[in-house]
């Protein structure tokens, strides 16, 4: 059964107790221990002021939990504030002279189609690799798309839209036998399925905490696979990115030899607290078991959903999609919030409900969400 992962943790999570929350692809819910780690960081700071040995100890554990999480190495990995961060640090180290191109799917998050778009005004040529009818994306439209002038491929592990979970190790290869590198946005996925970046292929990988990890908003991280580190030098740096932050040299740019390079300014010392704590319950799950949790509690819910009639835009293999599945609306907002009203959590994307469950979730949460869709059925596709 898919109880026991979620029996064992509901405790943890005091809006359980009067919810359905099915929104982790928006937001995890929020912890006893997560809110005991911000009192944590105001308790320190209200007794000893800048603690700031102490915080950048903190930064490093999260980069080590990080690392663990993608099957890293805590030098392949930059502590970031957001995806946003990460991302526009892998691009300000190209040299879009020799190769202009960079490929986007159309399923990626707008943070990383607007940076690929900003390049334009230092010549790069933005080229999008659109969905197939079934909300797909292929990997012959990937390859048709990479060429030898293409320095960047961006691919999200998960559609945020659509539920899609893609083969980001064949979208590697493609890459890698035209000589470009591949970024592959994952904060739909870190936390929630099991993931192993060198074993993927993959020169980059994006996330953050606000989501699967189970933590807030202000922290996130940068995988670079080791080997491309010496070759890239971004020109998007900060304090902390330097190889020696503590020399506090003013005079030139020296970079760290490692991920590090990738870091920025002062790091986001309060959320650092609620990522290690938020992936510390991650950790102690197991993500191969929340993996295996979820993936039952969206088999219930898609099996529910097709005793409805729903049109289900997920696909249904779990090799093909993650903890996010997707359902077709006539009028998703006034849905979503006659499920608020009955305190039935999930959230909407591209006329679609999107109901996301998480560790915490149990069988009755998705059997309360379709009872209420039951209730709603006129609002269903």
């Amino acid at each position: 059964m898919t109880v026991g992962v979620g029996q064992a943790i509901r405790g943890e999570f005091p809006i359980l107790a009067e919810t359905a929350y099915l929104n982790a692809c928006s937001q995890g819910a929020l912890s006893h221990r997560v809110r005991a780690a911000y009192l944590e960081y105001l308790a320190g700071w209200d007794a000893n002021g800048a603690e700031w040995e102490h915080w950048v100890e903190r930064a490093e554990t999260a980069r080590s939990a990080f690392a663990r999480l993608l099957g890293a190495t805590p030098a392949e990995i930059a502590v970031t504030t957001s995806v946003t961060q990460g991302v526009s640090g892998v691009v300000s180290a190209l040299d879009l002279r020799a190769r202009p191109r960079i490929v986007v799917s159309e399923h990626e998050f707008p943070t990383v189609g607007q940076i690929a778009h900003a390049q334009e005004l230092r010549g790069a040529e933005v080229v999008h690799v659109r969905a197939a009818a079934d909300g797909s994306i292929p990997l012959e439209a990937f390859a048709e798309a990479i060429d030898e002038r293409t320095a960047l491929v961006c691919c999200t592990s998960l559609s945020y839209r659509t539920g899609h979970r893609h083969d980001i190790a064949g979208i590697a290869r493609l890459a890698h036998e035209q000589g470009a590198l591949v970024l592959a946005d994952s904060y739909q996925a870190i936390g929630a399925i099991a993931f192993d970046a060198p074993a993927l292929g993959v020169d980059f990988v994006t996330g953050g905490t606000v989501k699967y990890l189970l933590a807030s908003a202000g922290l996130g991280f940068l995988y670079v696979r080791a080997g491309l580190v010496p070759g890239l030098l971004p020109s998007q740096t900060g304090w902390f990115a330097d190889e020696d932050i503590f020399q506090m040299d003013i005079s030139d740019y020296s970079p760290a030899p490692d991920a590090r390079r990738f870091d920025a300014g002062t790091p986001p010392v309060p959320n650092i607290y609620a990522g290690v704590a938020g992936m510390a319950l991650v950790e102690e799950a197991g993500v191969g078991a929340i993996e295996a949790h979820v993936a039952g509690l969206t088999s219930h819910l898609i099996a529910g959903l097709d005793e409805l009639g729903a049109t289900v835009i997920t696909p249904r293999d779990p090799v093909h999609r993650g903890p996010l599945v997707c359902v077709r609306s006539r009028d998703v907002e006034a849905l979503v919030a006659a499920l608020a009203a009955e305190r039935v959590v999930c959230s909407s994307r591209d006329g679609s409900l999107r109901v996301a469950p998480h560790l915490y979730n149990v069988e009755d949460d998705i059997d309360r969400l379709l009872a209420c869709l039951r209730t709603h059925r006129a609002l269903l596709a």
